[in-house]
């Protein structure tokens, strides 16, 4: 096996696989070629049986041994590791000898033993041949080789040489048959007076034949055929020329001798001279292949010899590194002991800090007793080394549980079992000596030698009393507010979480309420915060004499409470509430002797039970309800009821919030325009027009802006919807026509127009909204006269100076104005002459109600007149119809807008 080991690295592997593919398929044409002779005996078939009429027709036992040999040899390509196909193929290949070897004996001894009968029973076919007969002699004898040969290939120790050279004889032995079909001699193929070969017989033998020698070809005489060696090329070029060329040349020169085309000895000598030329041509060709493998291999010496020579300088090279590796070795073994000795100097200094560190230090042996303690674990125990030196542990170190009062497993015997280091659990109390109590934090680790056994534990343990006594007022002040303190909101919020988890698990029943003291504000305006603390002091400490010790009492901030009854019904709950109003309202708070203030709270009350979802759900509910106790009228209890028109109210504009903000994320907010018409046609050349806002809601439908304004404004969204609105109508305005009206209209067919935006009373209050409205203008470079803002009546009069402020500003920027709803607040005409507003716009209220009420007609018109007076335009809103059209127009007002006028439209992008 070494030798083959050896050879097979010279193979040519995909040589080898070509080698083996054809012998597979030679196996299975094999086997079909005698497939196709039982057929043609079985139906009867001529062509099956003999190719050609008159020819010699395969006998039928040879069939047979043809498909067992073509089996043998393909069942070894398939499986040959599997015992039970080995077997198969080893039984296909004894058959074949068997019955070559019994037809054999047959000619030998001129016996009939029957197996020319087994099949098909003796008779004469028409072109005199007998059928199905005995097989000829040299089919039996090359059937006794090439069974032979499949048996020495099956052998657990297969004899591949052997098997080679019984499959050579073969193959020349059908080779003769062959070319006695070629020739037309009659003698190669057939046997003295014997029966003869089948044509396709012996082709069949030769592909079996050839099945045989490439089924191993880097085994036996193969190897030299298959080789990457000058022999193996060689071998290969000349080996089929020398098979095919001498047949073929004999053969035309047979063929033009018995056409009478030359004399015999013309044949011969063209004979000779065709053989010369064709070795000479293969010599030659083989020279120059031989003379192209010399080169090669003169060129792999040389490069042989350059890569010793390379490979002899990385050995002197490394040579050289192994010097000095061994010099650094050297180095390394004076350092390391140097470092033997500082190692030892370390020892005594780490005893040395062991004497000096601020924790005590216990180490202990592997059984654990004690071995040595520090200075300060003599103090903190009580303890000293000599006295404690050989005790167990346990004896010194006493720890309990602070709060079970229960002792704590020793941890050098956690250490012992687990080899892991272990650390005490919070709340652990050392009891020293004398019996004091110490709080501790300690740690304990194994000790172990070079091979991992353990051999001891250090315990480092320190006192942390202050520490702890430090994360107790921590912890109480994470859970309590501490100007009153009460329960903060964080801590109030986990105990509500218990009582909803308690009433739906265990159907208890609790109550929650929600405070906010209504004069809070004006104590805090009045006389400072210092004056606030000290009433929400006074405040807490009132409402606790009326509260049980079951309750919880907490500030949720500000000047707000909350309350949560444990176990307590909604009656009952609403009693205590009540009390609690009272007492707000009975009492008097008296600061430094100089100020006395009445106080009330609203108080909003619902019921925790088994329905209540959660705990957002119940906070909600109380701040809801008790923000409708505030809006009544304050100093009053509101029990929150599912049904409740004014909590459904308040909830619903809750909702709005989160929808609002969903619609911003989503972008579902629409933009739209009304004109505003000038009520004579030659006043002004300029459109006008009002930027108005809409809502697409989940479903698609368009919302209203009175729908969720209210809501945006009291939950503080409308300084975001107005800054979307600019950003958004400005960057759409600079496209210059990217999006355009609903009827084909572009903006860059609008250049001089006027666009009116609302802008709420949040954003007026908002110190850098005036910063982002000019960024706006500079980063979309809108012309600020093509802008007008709108603010209402009621925003204005809020906060008067403010509005006039933000107002100047802008128009100093080149921004103009409209005052809007005007007519609808207080004292309209006595802050009118302090606000710069370029348009002042009539209140719809008395604009649609011009025509059939004298009141609207003279407020409008004393409106109008005032404007005019003062220089501003003036627009009439709800402008619905032309009778309505026809009276501003008689009262000389500038400009109309309603839906007499123009719909509301909205913008179209491109």
């Amino acid at each position: 096996m070494a030798i083959h080991d050896v050879q097979s690295r010279y193979q040519a592997p995909a040589l080898n696989a070509l080698f083996r593919s054809f012998s597979q398929k030679a196996s299975i044409v094999v086997a079909l070629v005698g497939c196709a002779a039982i057929v043609g005996w079985i139906e009867d078939i001529t062509v099956l049986k003999s190719i050609v009429p008159g020819w010699v027709a395969m006998k039928a036992n040879t069939a047979i041994c043809l498909i067992l040999g073509g089996t043998s040899l393909w069942l070894w390509h398939w499986q040959p590791r599997i015992a039970i196909i080995r077997s198969t193929a080893k039984a296909c290949a004894f058959f074949v000898l068997l019955i070559g070897l019994l037809t054999l004996i047959q000619y030998a001894f001129n016996v009939d033993l029957g197996i020319d009968q087994i099949f098909f029973h003796t008779r004469i076919d028409p072109l005199g041949d007998a059928a199905p007969g005995r097989m000829a002699v040299h089919t039996a004898f090359i059937f006794v080789l090439l069974g032979l040969s499949l048996l020495l290939l099956n052998l657990a120790a297969p004899k591949y040489l052997l098997a080679q050279v019984c499959a050579i004889v073969a193959f020349f032995i059908a080779g003769m048959g062959l070319l006695g079909y070629i020739y037309g001699n009659a003698f190669l193929y057939r046997f003295g007076s014997l029966t003869s070969i089948a044509v396709h017989t012996a082709v069949a033998l030769l592909l079996l034949a050839y099945g045989i020698l490439f089924a191993c070809p880097n085994r036996g005489l193969m190897v030299v055929l298959t080789s990457k060696n000058a022999g193996g090329i060689v071998a290969r070029f000349l080996l089929p020329a020398a098979i095919a060329f001498p047949p073929v040349i004999c053969w035309l020169v047979l063929a033009g001798y018995r056409m009478q085309i030359y004399t015999a000895e013309f044949g011969l000598c063209a004979l000779s001279i065709l053989n010369i030329i064709v070795f000479v041509m293969l010599i030659w060709w083989n020279a120059r292949s031989l003379n192209a493998i010399d080169r090669q291999r003169q060129r792999s010496q040389k490069a042989l010899k350059k890569a010793n020579e390379e490979l002899e300088q990385r050995v002197s090279s490394r040579t050289r590194e192994l010097l000095a590796i061994l010099g650094r070795l050297q180095e390394e073994i004076v350092e390391r002991q140097s470092i033997e000795q500082a190692l030892f100097q370390e020892k005594e200094l780490a005893l040395v800090t062991l004497q000096s560190i601020g924790d005590g230090v216990i180490t202990t042996d592997g059984s654990g007793s004690i071995k040595y303690l520090n200075p300060v674990a003599e103090v903190l125990t009580g303890w000293s080394l000599s006295e404690a030196l050989g005790l167990p542990l346990t004896e010194v170190f006493r720890i309990i549980n602070e709060i079970s009062r229960q002792t704590v497993e020793n941890p050098v015997e956690k250490v012992l079992l687990s080899g892991a280091i272990v650390g005490l659990a919070n709340h652990t109390v050392l009891i020293t000596r004398n019996g004091t109590e110490l709080s501790i934090e300690d740690c304990a680790a194994p000790i172990r030698t070079r091979d991992g056994q353990i051999i001891g534990v250090v315990l480092v343990f320190r006192d942390v009393s202050q520490n702890r006594d430090l994360a107790r007022l921590l912890s109480w002040q994470a859970s309590h507010d501490a100007l009153t303190g009460l329960v903060n909101r964080r801590e109030f919020e986990n105990r509500l979480i218990e009582a909803v988890r308690s009433a739906q698990s265990a159907k208890e029943q609790h109550a929650l309420c929600y405070l906010d003291l209504d004069q809070f504000k004006i104590v805090n305006d009045t006389c400072g915060h210092i004056a606030g603390d000290e009433l929400l002091c006074q405040v807490a400490s009132l409402f606790k004499t009326y509260l049980r010790s079951n309750d919880t009492f907490a500030r949720l901030g500000g000047d707000e409470f909350g309350i949560i009854l444990n176990n307590c019904s909604l009656d009952t709950a609403l009693l205590i509430a009540e009390q609690l109003r009272e007492a707000a309202q009975n009492f008097r708070f008296v600061w430094k002797q100089e100020k006395i203030f009445n106080l009330s709270v609203s108080i909003g009350l619902v019921a925790i039970d088994a329905d209540t979802d959660n705990t957002n759900t119940a906070l909600s509910a109380a701040d809801t309800a008790c923000y409708v106790a505030k809006n009544q009228g304050s100093n009053r209890i509101h029990v929150y009821q599912t049904n409740d028109l004014e909590l459904v109210k308040q909830r619903g504009e809750m909702q709005w919030v989160g929808r609002i903000n969903q619609a911003l994320a989503d972008n579902r907010f629409r933009l739209y325009y009304q004109s505003i018409v000038p009520v004579s046609q030659t006043y002004s050349l300029t459109e006008h027009y009002e930027v108005l806002l809409r809502l697409i809601d989940e479903t698609g439908e368009v919302v209203s802006p009175m729908a969720f304004i209210p809501a945006a404004e009291r939950y503080n969204l409308m300084q975001t919807i107005d800054r979307w609105v600019i950003h958004t109508f400005f960057a759409n305005l600079a496209q210059q026509g990217n999006f355009q009206w609903h009827d084909s209209r572009s903006l860059k067919n609008s250049r001089g127009s006027l666009y009116t935006i609302n802008l709420s009373g949040a954003s007026i209050n908002d110190d850098r909204f005036i910063d982002f409205v000019c960024e706006q203008f500079i980063l979309y470079k809108i012309p600020p006269t093509a802008i007008c803002f709108e603010i209402t009546e009621t925003v204005a009069i809020k906060n008067l100076g403010k509005a006039a402020a933000f107002i100047r500003s802008l128009k100093e920027f080149g921004c103009c104005f409209a005052l809007d709803d005007f007519g609808s607040g207080m004292s309209s005409f006595g802050y009118l002459k302090n606000l710069p507003v370029d348009y002042l716009k009539i209140d719809g209220s008395f604009v649609k109600h011009i025509v059939e009420e004298p009141i609207s007609l003279a407020m409008v018109d004393a409106i109008n007149k005032i404007g005019q007076v003062m220089g501003l335009q003036t627009i009439a809103e709800f402008v619905e119809n032309k009778a309505v059209l026809e009276v501003i127009q008689n009262l000389g007002v500038n400009y109309a807008q309603g839906y007499g006028i123009a719909r509301p439209r909205p913008f179209r992008f491109k």
